[in-house]
């Protein structure tokens, strides 16, 4: 991580956040050392409400996990709204695999505290301990697959109701 990132995003030990890390599927069935692991590499960060956390378009770098506050995942130009999360939930999960192009813009809807998992973080952790990046990367790639299927089904619902004579 550099500087920009450090100053932005910081390291601490917080109160509860193994309790938040244990429902969070990319991290299903991590002992309690494995989440004190990944809770050490952790960043935290507060948000205003109104605040972007990030853009869509631009390269992701991690996934963002909501320890308390609501946010909104935002379609642009329209700015429809496209999911609320609110405490306990994630996202931005994708770009622990890749650095590509984030498909919508995070914003704050209220004062959140946020926790941050990025992919070098990760890719250090795999190098470390490949155990438990391993069970991650699996954990990962089911939770991407499960976002996946339910947007393959929503497609076909509406493709079904298009296909019906009004």
């Amino acid at each position: 991580m550099n500087n920009l990132w450090g100053n932005i995003f910081k390291r601490q030990k917080r109160e509860g956040v193994q309790d938040i890390l244990k429902k969070i599927p990319v991290f299903e069935g991590l002992s309690n050392n494995d989440i004190s692991h990944i809770e050490r590499i952790l960043h935290y960060r507060e948000y205003k409400p109104e605040e972007i956390i990030f853009s869509q378009g631009t390269p992701g770098f991690g996934m963002y996990i909501i320890e308390d506050g609501s946010v909104s995942i935002v379609s642009e130009p329209s700015m429809e709204i496209i999911a609320e999360l609110q405490s306990g939930d994630f996202f931005g999960e994708l770009a622990l695999l890749d650095d590509s192009p984030r498909s919508a813009t995070a914003v704050a809807k209220t004062s959140c505290r946020m926790l941050c998992f990025f992919q070098s973080d990760l890719l250090d952790l795999i190098r470390r301990k490949p155990q438990i990046g391993v069970k991650i990367l699996l954990c990962l790639a089911r939770t991407i697959g499960e976002r996946l299927k339910r947007a393959n089904e929503e497609i076909h619902a509406l493709n079904k109701r298009s296909e019906t004579p009004v």
